[in-house]
């Protein structure tokens, strides 16, 4: 479980290197049949070749940070940068004994299962530093004794004694004074100290950097006289250790000092290794002696940073595998509690153990600090982790129904603390204790099985552990919040809901809230307008409102109760750059979530999501009682007039309005600043007074003209961040109540930055306003608009608010609104260090910008509006989202796509160097037109520089899917660029067979092939290069990705992050539904990267199935530019991509709501100069090509990316206005003028484009960069790429500021080690020696590929073995298509798969396993047949059993699969033909699938069949308890009463039977006429009437049952 992590920055280190593919030194090699050793000898060599030639490694800023000394100062607010720098991700489990035996066998069976791990982390450049691994156990006192023994000292006193594990500096000095802090503190503390034990290791087998960094480690006994309680006892060691971390912070060392763990219970043994070598280090493990009942094993895979020994796991408390989306908030309420926090048990010594948190360590490390402040506080560590990370509990099935105590105990802390909230597997032990736990999500692997001796194991893995069989009593998986624990003093395994009842019932926490919670009941609406026509206007002028807002915008929204949908991209200048006005939050973006942690879905699945938020006191979290509970509940953050009343009233809030104007009188500057230091004063005293709500309201009867309203989003960030740093935070809850909120991403930004709800007062007016007009009121009357009340119109647009919110919250992982309030979930563009030190603090700016006093002008500008006599009578329109005359630049405008059109169709010179200098007279638009090129060099003749055709190839186009733009253009671009040498790219749909082979029937330009193109010549091709893959795997089947040159997997997209694709109904054609294994005139809506993506190892994994199929084809990794995309960029190289593409935030969409395309990512000039410095960095540069895409137009661009050192470069837009695009900006409507994105027939036929025209353009930019080359004095590119010292800032007036900081992308750290075309010419990275490759070389299975015949073979399979049968189904593929094969390959694999096990199988081959597999079993398979059944004798009972992982059958397009056991969460997601047979499932199951036929006999989880638009599903409900678990919104619920159906049914059924031997199934069979009944069949729209769901196809059958959804 390689799982992602966010942490802070690192001191100073060194860097790493990994390579997934070559750190699997042949362990398991030896048992294979074909793996000579003349073949492992070359595997060897190969990797000695590829280390040699990056070992390019350097050592970051230690020499700086030697000296740094680093002291508590006020208190610091967590930083971004440091939370972004430190990712890492991983492998976990445990090894539990019942009977409390502790043997030396358990710590051995730990190692053995993290050896298995290795794939799951990260080897650094020397390929023997791992990125961590480490064990937790009890102490081993016999061990210890020995040792004591030995030294003539008495044997420990086990009750009074703590150990410590510490890792001291290396320098002798700075540990003798390091151990003169510890015995000091000891003393002071009254412990005395035993002894101090050197911990024997074996440092010759540590890797080349992880010596650099290795601490000494030495072991502490300090004795305990004055408690009795092992509680009290563990409360004093920890008291200890957090005086030794204040003593030591000042000193240069301090971060050099660090305690594994320090307690009476257990010890941590980890460091900076790989896992096989963990054993091996310390002597201690390998030591008979060492005995311990339990053992926590952690494997560590870190994205970029240099590890540091420290940050290895587990930690004292948590092995965590995942990553901590809201850390940033989490940091800051954490910090905001400290003065709070009191107990009994410390005995007056709490300031004493602060601060609870560390910006600068890892999420996981802060997490593990929370927790273990709670443990020390006295509650149990289930109890903390219940509180900290809890499950999604609203309307879940069972436990509403049979757990209502613990709905109370979740309802209880929700208003206590704020939920950590991220994909994580936990695993915790206190001694006593054992357990694991999971998010609410499930996004992270857990497998679980006991065995007849008493021993229970948990890991991210099945078979990491050789295991008989027979011995297993029982297997299972964490769902998504479940936990399991084990008690080791009495034995008992606890799982799920009775651990959490058994922590509910503690207190009577149902009592408190029915007698202290307040829920805000909803408010009325208003039915009339409160203003009359011109103040309503006046205010929107005042506030900076636009007519595209409200029309666009707020009247959408108020009409169709959902955000408006829009195309093309963001390509208006950055507010910062724009000579145009902006509202403050036009200066941030959002960020997402890539690789390192997944997307949510709030669409399928919502139902883990949710907006409710409590307001008040948040009061001491350490003590329970009811007066904790008195707070206001709100169902969601967005309030109406009337609600806003009724909080006002609250006599328990003793709510404080403070009004938000600055006073100019005297002048603006310093204004703004004084005024906002007076409205925190403000706040700060209101608190004192015992107010609990502060209400910051721009409200008034009257605008002032001198009296202009401070920005609301600066009120609310300033107050925050005043009442955090005067510990107050804690005591009162923000609510703004503002005329400048009125879109989804204004809402986000105000509850980002800490306001806990919002009314916006003047958009609820502007609503009424649109109903209550005349236009409006005739447009209903004459049934041009759905007709809504004027309630109807507040309502749907809040509703519109709330899913807007919901997609926000989810392109970041969270959950809960409650965890995302104050989480800083931003980037900045374009404000100075002033105004976010004050009102943004730990936020990144990179580039700088406004001052205080220039925002204010800003404020300023629009206010004034309001109040001269020459403002129009209505809202001016400022053309930022529809290009307009005279309103803002847009890049692409009518003007640039005439000129276009004209040079590549008139073939002139001269006509392209008009459209040029059209480009260099354009007001700055992108952050590249504040730099210039100059050069060291003297101008060259042209002539020596290289060929336009060598230049072209390094362009291609970009991932537009066909569907979104039609086959006309799609294969027009596909041919242009085949004909150059470029890649043009398919996009997400798929792609016609008929294209992949060149044309030889062109006739004058015409081809019957191809009939609708013209300007064909023969030898063209029309086939992408570049294939994509993306979350909808829409037509990607085993063919498609072994005609692929480059598959490109797609993360995000530059104009919607975070959020999968979508498109209209109108415009799935019939051949759109063919190519993507769909339903015309159904609307596809693509997942968010996240199903089989959802953490660094999985994307690895996804890269690794990739190559096994199509071994020559490179992997690309398309990522979009944000803050942080270093470290992801460092991940990806690692995870074996040979391509990184970083899209700019302007990049085009066919449909994407308005606030994405505005609101999230950055310019790409940021993300390219990030990715290419940490990649140099950390010594990967060389290993992957980078490419760049975002608002390309010329050659000028093209150079620009180059200095900044990117390989390739994309053009998207462009290429489609240069194949005839007119930016009519209608693409999501399906009505195209021009025929370029729509799939309707006539309108396709006005398609103007032919091949040359882009062959021309491309030949145009090639020698635009030849001529700049000449000039710069360099003959090629190579030469040129990563020169930032080529670039310099421009001398250019903005009109804004002139505060801009360009440094970060003029910075250098060094070039690559090769030239570029050496990095784009090197062979396409290898998976190593795999299982496939063995079978291959069998010449039986070689003669049956070849000749169709059929043979027959068994062979053992183990966890490390993963996508197996991938690469034999490419070589089928390959030769005979999807379905040409008519030979039988029958495979029987004896053992554990590995991931990705059948993955993408064709036709003709039948896989069977006997034993169990891991995730993403069957993913993309297109025929074939799979079956899985567990051994012969078992101890468990198979159908109780889960033996296959999540996500498995992901995108499949065809095949069988019979599973006997249960299968994990999201099965057969995406399917689209595939059948498949399985005897229970996790949530999610048949989540958007399209075809197909799903047969569950058993039990399933939550939320079954969301987002379910065509295939059948039959689920058996044996006790009644399905329907409340389907996902209503599509699906139909009826019997099984076709008489087809039931034959569907039986067949598949009786099949089962045949292929696994299922009990169940013969059960079913035997008693038919009982179980028939029990089945539903699930049914979509597309299938209601077909024969197999349709009685009526027959006759009516007697008593047929049907539910209709509501």
């Amino acid at each position: 479980m390689a799982r992602a992590r966010f942490g802070g920055k690192n001191d100073g280190e060194l860097v790493f290197v990994d390579f997934v593919g070559l750190c699997c030194k042949s362990k398991h090699a030896r048992r294979r049949l074909g793996a000579s050793a003349s073949s492992r000898q070359a595997h060897r060599r190969f990797a000695a070749k590829s280390w040699s030639e990056i070992r390019a490694v350097l050592d970051l800023e230690r020499a700086a940070n030697a000296s740094a000394k680093s002291t508590r100062s006020k208190v610091k607010v967590a930083n971004l940068e440091d939370i972004l720098s430190e990712r890492g991700a991983c492998g976990v489990g445990f090894v539990a004994n019942l009977d409390n035996k502790a043997s030396h066998q358990i710590v051995k069976d730990a190692l053995t299962a993290l050896g298995c791990m290795e794939h799951r982390g990260g080897c650094g450049a020397d390929n023997d530093s791992g990125d961590g691994s480490g064990l937790m156990t009890s102490i081993p006192w016999d061990l210890l004794d020995n040792w004591a023994d030995e030294q003539g000292i008495a044997s420990f006193d086990k009750l009074h004694t703590g150990v410590g594990m510490v890792f001291f500096p290396k320098d002798d000095v700075f540990m003798k004074d390091a151990k003169s802090v510890i015995n000091n503190v000891f003393q002071q503390e009254g412990l005395e100290v035993l002894g101090w034990r050197s911990v024997p290791v074996d440092s010759s087998i540590v890797g080349y950097y992880a010596k650099e960094t290795m601490p000494n480690i030495q072991q502490v006994f300090v004795r305990i006289v004055r408690e009795e309680n092992v509680d009290d006892i563990e409360r004093e060691l920890y008291i200890c250790r957090k005086l030794i971390e204040r003593a030591v912070s000042s000193e240069s060392w301090g971060n050099e000092l660090y305690f594994c763990s320090l307690s009476n219970q257990t010890i941590v043994y980890k460091g900076m290794l790989r896992s096989e070598v963990l054993g091996k280090f310390y002597y201690d493990l390998q030591n008979e002696l060492y005995k311990s009942p339990f053992s926590i094993y952690h494997r560590r895979y870190s994205t970029n940073t240099s590890p540091r020994w420290p940050l290895a796991q587990p930690m004292r408390l948590l092995g965590h595998n995942g990553e901590i989306n809201t850390i940033q908030g989490n940091l800051n309420w954490m910090q905001s509690r400290e003065t709070s926090l009191k107990s009994p048990v410390w005995r007056g010594r709490e300031n004493e153990i602060c601060p609870y948190g560390n910006p600068k360590a890892s999420d996981s490390a802060n997490l593990d600090s929370a927790a273990e402040l709670l443990l020390r506080s006295g509650r149990s560590p289930e109890e903390a982790l219940m509180i900290l990370v809890p499950e999604a509990y609203k309307n879940h099935p069972t436990l509403s129904i049979k757990y209502p105590e613990v709905v109370d105990f979740y309802d209880y802390y929700k208003g206590q603390m704020e939920a950590w909230d991220g994909p994580a597997l936990l695993l915790f032990s206190d001694g006593k204790t054992v357990g694991a736990c999971l998010d609410r999500n499930g996004l992270r692997p857990a497998r679980y099985w006991r065995t007849i001796d008493n021993v229970v194991y948990v890991a991210s893995e099945v078979g990491v552990l050789p295991m008989d069989e027979s011995k297993v009593i029982m297997k299972g998986r964490l769902g998504p919040g479940m936990m399991i624990t084990v008690d080791l003093q009495s034995g008992q395994v606890y799982e799920n809901t009775e651990v959490k009842k058994r922590v509910a019932l503690s207190s009577p926490y149902g009592k408190w809230l029915k007698e202290s919670m307040r829920s805000l009941g909803n408010a009325n609406f208003l039915s009339t307008t409160v203003m009359d026509n011109e103040a309503i206007l006046r205010r929107q002028q005042a506030y900076g409102y636009s007519s595209e807002d409200v029309q666009m915008v707020i009247e959408t929204m108020a009409s169709q109760g959902k955000e408006p949908t829009f195309c093309m991209g963001d390509d208006i200048p950055l507010a910062i750059l724009s000579q145009k006005g902006h509202m403050l939050y036009d200066y941030f973006k959002q960020r997402f979530a890539q690789v390192t942690n997944p997307a949510i879905d709030p669409l399928r699945e919502g139902l883990v999501m949710s907006l409710e938020v409590n307001l008040g006191k948040r009061g001491n979290l350490l003590e329970v009682g009811p007066e904790n509970a008195s707070q206001v509940s709100l169902s969601s953050p967005v309030l109406n007039e009337g609600e806003l009343e009724s909080l006002l009233k609250d006599p328990y809030l003793k709510p404080q309005i403070l009004p938000t104007f600055f006073d100019i009188k005297k002048g603006v500057d310093g204004s703004l600043e004084k005024t906002l230091y007076k409205l925190c004063e403000a706040a700060d005293e209101a608190v004192r007074n015992g107010s609990h709500l502060i209400v910051l309201s721009d409200r008034s009867d009257e605008l002032e003209p001198i009296r202009p309203a401070i920005p609301i989003l600066l009120a609310v960030g300033a107050v925050h961040q005043h009442l955090i740093q005067t510990g107050l935070r804690m005591s009162a809850s923000i609510v703004a109540d503002t005329a400048q909120c009125f879109s989804t991403h204004q809402f986000a930004c105000l509850i980002g930055y800490g306001a806990s709800a919002v009314c916006p007062y003047l958009a609820l007016e502007t609503c009424r306003q649109w109903r209550l007009s005349n236009k409006t009121v005739n447009l209903m009357r004459n049934g041009k608009m759905p007709t809504v009340t004027i309630e109807q119109a507040q309502k749907n647009f809040c509703k519109a608010v709330k899913s807007g919110l919901l997609k926000i919250l989810s392109k970041m992982g969270i959950s809960l609104l409650s965890s995302y309030c104050g989480a800083q979930i931003f980037e900045i563009y374009g404000l100075g260090k002033e105004i976010v030190d004050l009102a943004f603090c730990g936020s990144v700016s990179s580039i700088g910008g406004l001052t205080l006093d220039e925002l204010a002008r800003e404020t300023l500008s629009f206010w004034v509006k309001a109040f001269s006599e020459d403002t129009a009578k209505r809202l001016e329109n400022f053309g930022f989202i529809q290009f307009r005359p005279g309103g803002e630049y847009h890049g692409n405008n009518p003007e640039m796509s005439k000129l276009l059109h004209k040079a590549v169709r008139e073939k002139r010179e001269s006509a392209y160097s008009v459209y040029q200098q059209h480009l260099a007279n354009r007001p700055v638009n992108v952050l590249r037109d504040l730099v210039d090129f100059k050069s060291d060099r003297s101008p060259i003749p042209v002539g020596r520089v290289e060929s336009a055709f060598s230049i072209v190839q390094r362009f291609c186009t970009g991932g537009m899917s066909l569907g979104a733009i039609s086959r006309e253009t799609h294969e027009a671009i596909a041919i242009a660029m085949n004909r150059i040498g470029g890649k043009s790219n398919s996009g997400e749909g798929g792609e016609d067979p008929i294209r992949w082979s060149p044309l030889t029937d062109v006739v004058d330009g015409y081809s019957p092939t191809l009939p609708h193109l013209k300007g064909l010549q023969n030898g063209d091709t029309a086939t992408s290069a570049i294939k994509q893959v993306a979350s909808g795997r829409f037509g990607v089947t085993p063919t498609f990705l072994v005609n692929a040159d480059q598959l490109e997997i797609k993360i995000a997209q530059g104009a919607k992050p975070g959020e999968g694709g979508q498109l209209p109904g109108k415009k799935v054609s019939a051949y759109i539904a063919r190519l993507r294994n769909s339903k015309p005139g159904v609307p596809l809506i693509s997942p968010p990267p996240h199903h089989d993506i959802y953490s660094i190892e999985d994307l690895a994994q996804l890269i690794f199935d990739l190559h096994q199929v199509n071994p020559k084809a490179k992997v690309s990794v398309k990522l979009v530019a944000e803050a942080g995309i270093g470290t992801v960029a460092s991940g990806v190289a690692k995870g074996n991509a040979d391509v990184i593409q970083i899209s700019g935030h302007d990049g085009g969409t066919g449909a994407s709501p308005i606030s994405s395309i505005k609101h999230a990512g950055g310019p790409w000039e940021l993300g390219l100069t990030e990715a290419h410095q940490t990649l140099i960095a950390n010594g990967l540069r060389e290993r992957v090509i980078l490419r760049v895409d975002g608002g390309f137009k010329s050659g000028v661009d093209v150079l620009m990316a180059a200095a900044m050192g990117a390989d390739e470069y994309g053009f998207g837009s462009v290429a489609m206005i240069a194949t005839g695009c007119v930016m009519a900006r209608i693409c999501h409507t399906n009505n195209c003028p021009v025929g370029v994105a729509s799939q309707r027939e006539e309108l396709r036929a006005r398609f103007p484009g032919v091949p040359d025209d882009l062959v021309n353009y491309f030949l145009y930019v090639a020698e635009e960069v030849r001529g700049i080359l000449a000039q710069l004095g360099y003959e090629k590119l190579d030469d040129i790429i990563g020169r930032t010292d080529l670039l310099r800032p421009r001398d250019i007036s903005l009109m804004k500021t002139q505060h801009l900081d360009l440094s970060y992308i003029l910075s250098s750290v060094g070039l690559p080690k090769w030239s570029s075309t050496t990095i784009r010419k090197q062979d396409v990275h290898s998976n190593g020696p795999v299982l496939d490759d063995i079978l291959l070389s069998d010449a039986e299975i070689l003669d049956a590929i070849e000749n169709e015949k059929a043979v027959n073979k068994t062979i053992k399979i183990y966890n490390v073995d993963r996508a197996v049968c991938g690469r034999i189904s490419g070589v089928v593929a390959k030769k005979y298509g999807d379905t040409g094969f008519a030979g039988r390959l029958n495979i029987t694999f004896m053992g554990s798969a590995g991931q990705s096990f059948a993955c993408f199988l064709t036709p003709g081959m039948n896989i069977r396993l006997v034993g169990e597999a891991n995730d993403y079993m069957g993913k993309g398979m297109a025929g074939g047949e799979l079956v899985v059944t567990p051994v012969d004798n078992i101890g468990f009972c198979p159908e109780e059993a889960t033996i296959v992982g999540n996500t498995c059958l992901y995108g499949a397009t065809g095949g069988q699969i019979f599973v006997r056991g249960k299968a994990g969460e999201r099965f057969a997601v995406r399917n689209s033909l595939a059948q498949a047979v399985v005897e229970g499932t996790g949530d999610h199951c048949c989540e958007y699938m399209t075809g197909g036929c799903v047969i569950v006999l058993g039990k399933v989880g939550r939320n079954v069949a969301a987002g379910m638009t065509g295939g059948l599903a039959y689920i058996l409900d044996e006790d009644d308890t399905l329907i409340p678990k389907v996902n209503k919104e599509i699906v139909k619920i009826q019997r099984v009463v076709a008489p087809v159906g039931q034959m569907q049914l039986k067949s598949f059924i009786e099949a089962h039977v045949e292929k696994t031997g299922s009990s169940k199934g013969s059960a079913i069979l035997k008693e038919w006429d009982k179980y028939l009944p029990l089945f539903w069949q699930l049914v979509p729209p597309s299938e209601e009437d077909t024969p197999e769901a349709c009685a009526e196809f027959e006759q009516l059958a007697p008593g047929q049952v049907t539910l209709q959804s509501a």
